[in-house]
């Protein structure tokens, strides 16, 4: 009997829309009889990484030079999503590695050239702290620091890595670096209670070179005006860098939602409580399953809706200046896994004691989604008080919009 990495393989070249879903969805079952032997490594399995690189599923935002399909954004989070139903570690490191491949189409083309010339399935990870100790030089910086949180480090032959430089009168310039494995050490401190999977470990850089090519100024992301547009000229890289990337940390959370949803209503129809009341009919139980699918419909309409809008501005040649629509669309992202978090601990509390046990795995879509809580991108308050201080006519101090 052929096997998944195999079934996958030969389907590869079926690059549609539904055809990567499908596929996504058939991995589920796959994904979640892996998810604690990924949770116990502290790592996706090789095995799963290979899998995913075989469907497909890293060259949707790809540019097509290098073998990419250069989909719509919310291909990408549906299968993100999906995944997630499975394994939401697999689906988080899916989307921080996978949004990469579009990220890297802003860049001068000479830095794709450097990570696809030779090798067109490697994989960037990224830590995007500000940690960088950067000091000009003739061609580029000396570049040094330590990072954390870089989801999927082991399975990735690149990195991206925040850094500010700092110009003699003007603010700090923040930059993304561009950092070879030759030029990182990991460092292993990825010892946590959720998305144990992901290993986010550390990154450690002393001083190397990195050529000016190989940066990116987040000035260039918010305005359009990135290297890479001549070169990559594909409607979908004209987005927002942050309205992409923000989505690309919180989606999973919805398909892990999803996830434990599934998980509670099969668990729910059966069971019978030590005191001979049955869960299904019990009025905890009812509204967690009914208030937690209408907040995952919900939310997908919300991300669909939002891209789509996006998308046909950029189609239809209309500038993306308008500030409120963008922190509008940045609060929404933001609300996502605190909402999640709210209706995967009202189903875990509607399980009874059944909950607290670790071969009932609702426990690790809770707390995956917690952990995922903790992003910085996924923190509601900061975005939404300056959106709402926005409305009431105050500057925006946000510009990773």
């Amino acid at each position: 009997m052929p096997s998944q990495t195999q079934k996958i393989a030969t389907t590869a070249t079926l690059a549609t829309p539904q055809a990567l879903i499908q596929r996504a969805r058939e991995m589920v079952p796959v994904l979640a009889s892996r998810a604690r032997q990924c949770e116990e490594a502290r790592c996706v399995p090789a095995e799963t990484v290979a899998e995913l690189k075989d469907a497909g599923f890293f060259d949707v935002l790809k540019p097509k030079q290098y073998g990419g399909y250069e989909m719509d954004p919310r291909v990408f989070y549906e299968i993100c999503m999906t995944l997630a139903e499975g394994c939401m570690s697999t689906a988080w490191i899916y989307g921080v590695i996978g949004v990469h491949n579009w990220q890297i189409a802003l860049f001068d083309p000479r830095a794709a050239e450097d990570v696809w010339g030779k090798d067109r399935s490697v994989l960037i990870a990224s830590t995007y702290m500000p940690k960088g100790q950067v000091q000009p030089v003739e061609g580029g910086f000396r570049f040094s620091g330590r990072w954390g949180f870089s989801s999927g480090i082991d399975h990735c032959d690149w990195v991206f890595l925040g850094g500010l430089v700092f110009n003699e009168g003007q603010p700090p310039e923040y930059r993304t670096f561009l950092v070879p494995r030759r030029d990182f050490e990991v460092v292993d401190t990825w010892h946590v209670m959720g998305l144990k999977g992901t290993g986010s470990k550390d990154v450690v850089v002393k001083d190397a070179f990195v050529p000016e090519y190989r940066t990116h100024r987040a000035v260039d992301g918010f305005a359009g005006t990135n290297p890479g547009r001549h070169v990559f000229t594909s409607d979908l890289y004209k987005l927002p860098f942050g309205q992409i990337f923000v989505r690309a940390v919180s989606s999973a959370a919805i398909g892990g939602l999803q996830g434990a949803l599934n998980l509670f209503i099969e668990f729910a129809k059966v069971r019978v409580g030590d005191m001979g009341n049955k869960t299904a009919e019990q009025a905890p139980a009812q509204l967690a399953a009914a208030e937690t699918a209408l907040a995952i419909d919900e939310m997908k309409l919300v991300l669909n809706r939002n891209f789509e809008t996006l998308m046909n501005k950029i189609r239809n040649g209309v500038p993306l200046d308008d500030v409120r629509e963008r922190l509008h669309f940045r609060h929404q992202a933001a609300q996502v896994v605190e909402r999640c978090a709210r209706h995967a601990y009202q189903l875990f509390s509607a399980c009874g004691g059944r909950g607290i046990f670790t071969d009932f795995p609702l426990y690790r879509y809770l707390l995956d989604i917690y952990a995922a809580r903790a992003h910085y991108a996924n923190n509601p308050e900061q975005f939404g008080r300056n959106y709402g201080g926005v409305l009431l006519g105050r500057d925006n101090t946000d510009f990773f919009i």
